[in-house]
């Protein structure tokens, strides 16, 4: 009882002192402006569900201003909603803000902060970064899988116009392009695919949707040993030794993925590429490296294109002047003698200003990843300490008013002059961080929106307007999945052929 009491004791003056020293620094620095703070948990009970977060945040900087400070327990929060701060932290501060924060799911799912997406700004992450840049996303290596993609949005199109038959058919889009993007990315890394009919009841497609929905689960969740230190040391509910066991999984799983292509060497993926890399620089291309990137790609290529997918049909089913004038576009232009391809993305402009203005109402990710301080740097005429982070309101930057004219309508024609001000439109980041599969996801969304207005007539169910509400997750999800009347064009079976 007594060693009881006195850990008691220790553990109040410890609070206690991080709390008066937490104080004194802020009145050292010229903070950005912040709403009042609960003890300990700081400006937590504001982000109540199920208001999406990026929401909340949009209505606490139209109160206190472009640059605010929040505390999320015992983390420095910089929430940035304005242009001219953001091309602040993408220039000025650019190297001070390349970090990412080092929260559990870096630690254990991404090999110890190894990966591209967790590894701290340095000599390992440039690295990784070139590689990546040359080896994955280039336009060469892009161009190489291209025939992948093409095959694989044929086949969607096969399953919609089998679905629809000789009339027209309801059909669930989102499982569908999540299937299709997953198919797409793993037959790049790996040469295998684990969605369909032909693959549906095999074990190993069971493992790998099963791990991926898993680990889709687990990063949603907040960890609150990364905003509570003193709670890094108990696994209080589970959480971490769950994460673990997923992590062993899924390393076994591209481990096994890595070991084929060591017995097979002929096959042109991804995974071949990195191995032969391997072999003349083994002491850096690791099995550990590779799997991170293995990693990298599935996580940040698949959700967000079949996102902004639905995302967008959504938009043009509730506008059917920019649907028409999409599909007389792609009439016009590619015609119905033959499917539409990759060489014609450059001739659909009305396609590029779709895409643009829906990526603007409804970026993936409404909140960038985000990014942490590793020295004090100054932001609009505020401190931004050492250690804090940083998160750019995007959804909030594409809905200002004072940036855009009408933000909150769906106007494609905006774009019509091309794709403007990168500090005022940022759906796939900004900076040394910002998402390398920019131009493969382009790549997706152009084909398979393309195809399918070339394929199909699309029209809302029983008149309805699409329900455009959001979930309260990191990543801008429709709460309900997209339905929409699909009926097939009458030469698509030509087309298809």
């Amino acid at each position: 009882m007594e060693d009881f009491q006195q850990y008691s004791v220790l553990g109040g003056v410890f609070l206690l002192l991080v709390i008066v020293l937490q104080h004194a620094r802020k009145h050292r620095l010229k903070l950005p402006p912040s709403p009042p703070a609960r003890l300990i948990l700081g400006h937590l009970p504001l982000l109540k569900q199920p208001k999406a977060i990026h929401r909340t945040l949009h209505d606490i900087s139209q109160k206190y201003g472009p640059i605010v400070t929040l505390k999320f327990g015992f983390r420095t929060v910089i929430i940035v909603a304005s242009p001219e701060a953001v091309e602040e932290c993408f220039t000025k501060n650019d190297i001070i803000l390349a970090n990412r924060p080092p929260f559990l799911n870096g630690k254990v799912l991404n090999y110890n902060f190894t990966t591209l997406a967790a590894a701290p700004y340095g000599d390992h992450w440039r690295n990784l970064r070139r590689l990546t840049a040359i080896e994955v996303f280039s336009a060469t290596r892009l161009n190489a899988f291209a025939s992948i993609r093409r095959e694989e949005v044929k086949n969607l199109l096969r399953r919609i116009h089998k679905m629809c038959g000789d009339g027209s058919a309801v059909i669930e889009l989102r499982t569908m392009l999540l299937d299709l993007n997953f198919n797409i990315m793993m037959r790049m890394v790996a040469g295998k695919k684990y969605y369909g009919e032909e693959v549906d009841g095999l074990e190993e497609s069971r493992r790998f949707k099963n791990m991926m929905q898993e680990f889709s689960e687990c990063t949603r969740v907040t960890n609150l040993g990364d905003l509570f230190p003193i709670l890094q040391c108990v696994d209080y509910d589970g959480f971490k030794n769950r994460m673990t066991q997923l992590g062993k999984r899924m390393d076994a799983f591209w481990q096994g993925l890595i070991d084929e292509h060591r017995v097979d060497k002929d096959r042109n993926t991804m995974v071949s590429h990195l191995l032969a890399l391997q072999e003349s620089e083994p002491e850096y291309y690791t099995d550990e490296i590779i799997k991170g990137i293995i990693l990298m790609m599935l996580v940040a290529g698949t959700k967000t294109s079949a996102m902004s997918l639905e995302w967008a049909f959504s938009n043009m089913l509730n506008n059917p002047h920019v649907l028409k004038k999409g599909m007389e576009e792609v009439d016009t232009q590619v015609g119905q003698d033959r499917l539409l391809d990759e060489p014609d993305f450059s001739n659909l402009h009305y396609i590029q200003c779709i895409i643009y203005e829906n990526l603007r109402l409804c970026p993936p990710a409404p909140l960038l990843v985000p990014h942490v301080a590793s020295e004090r740097c100054s932001l609009g005429g505020y401190d931004v300490p050492s250690g804090a982070m940083v998160l750019v309101n995007a959804w909030s930057i594409h809905r200002n008013p004072d940036v855009w004219e009408d933000p909150l309508s769906f106007k494609p024609e905006r774009f019509q002059n091309g794709r403007g001000d990168s500090y005022k439109l940022m759906p796939f980041g900004l900076g040394r961080r910002g998402c390398p599969g920019e131009a493969m996801a382009l790549r997706v969304i152009n084909l398979v929106m393309g195809q399918l207005l070339q394929c199909f007539e699309f029209t809302t169910v029983d008149g309805k307007e699409i329900d455009m509400t959001e979930t309260a997750a990191t990543l801008m999800v429709k709460i309900t999945p997209l339905e929409l009347m699909c009926k097939a064009r009458p030469n698509t079976h030509n087309l298809l052929a």
